[in-house]
């Protein structure tokens, strides 16, 4: 049998168990460190080896049982770094990419400080201070076994920032330039619309909150204005459905404050951003 009948099988199971057919080649690419011409060429060749067929099967299982193609790989790529991921963190998705380029594009000055909310595998504290490098950044996060992750990715991509075990502010003691914060937002309501491979392997604890998913975002709120310097700025990740009700918050408690939201690539409401400019 031809490789590529081998995954042609393979690929109607995942449909059928509710995965991307897609993913299967992409794993096995990657795991296999194959450009996309020598895959397709390795799809013309005989499977002469039970290794090669367990090694296709042992990817299909892992799949099927809803397994993130990432955290099978180790690794997920961010805003131009390939991170290490696995069970502790969220994987970095690409409207968080959107949330750096807008920082960055909106922030040229030199030496400012910040402080990510939530940093998980530090993807926007990484990204920020590798295009910033005299840029000072704290990643603070409430799980340990995430900040263990995010400090190696540190040392991979050799950028030195600061890392606090902090639930929210809860740690924080200095002010900052700018506050940043991925943290989790989906509605325990909304559980059915999270994918299966989401929904089993990403950690619940990052991904869902109370208050309709609003309740990290209400304590940032709050105490922003005790860890925010004089024109300091907030830039927040929300889900699709809080574009109205992330901005009302932060209206609430920082009255004096301009509350944009931006919407993502797709034409969703995706970044709230508290500033101190005009309407």
């Amino acid at each position: 049998m031809k490789l590529a009948q081998l995954f042609s099988n393979f690929e109607e199971e995942l449909i059928r168990q509710g995965e991307e057919a897609e993913s299967l080649s992409f794993v096995y690419r990657s795991l296999k460190n194959l450009s996309f011409t020598d895959f397709i060429f390795a799809l013309q060749q005989e499977v002469t080896t039970e290794e090669e067929k367990q090694f296709v099967e042992d990817i299909y299982q892992q799949l099927a049982a809803h397994k993130p193609a990432q955290y099978i790989i180790g690794q997920a790529d961010f805003y131009g770094m390939h991170l290490k991921v696995d069970e502790r963190v969220l994987i970095p998705r690409p409207e968080t990419e959107e949330l750096v380029e807008l920082i960055l594009t909106e922030n040229l000055e030199t030496n400012l400080s910040v402080l990510d909310i939530g940093t998980g595998s530090g993807a926007i504290a990484l990204a920020l201070a590798k295009n910033r490098p005299d840029w000072s950044v704290t990643a603070a996060d409430v799980s340990q076994e995430a900040l263990e992750l995010a400090s190696e990715n540190a040392s991979n991509q050799n950028l030195n920032i600061f890392f606090k075990k902090s639930d929210c502010f809860a740690e924080i003691s200095e002010k900052y330039d700018i506050i940043v914060s991925n943290p989790p937002y989906i509605s325990r309501e909304d559980e059915s619309e999270v994918g299966l491979n989401v929904l089993h392997s990403e950690p619940h604890l990052a991904l869902f909150a109370d208050e309709d998913g609003l309740a990290i975002y209400c304590r940032i709120a709050e105490d922003a204005k005790d860890y925010l310097k004089d024109g300091g700025k907030i830039y927040l990740e929300i889900g699709y459905k809080q574009g109205q009700s992330v901005p009302e918050l932060f209206r609430k408690h920082l009255p004096e404050k301009r509350v944009r939201t931006l919407k993502d690539q797709f034409g969703q409401d995706r970044m709230v951003v508290v500033d101190d400019g005009q309407d």
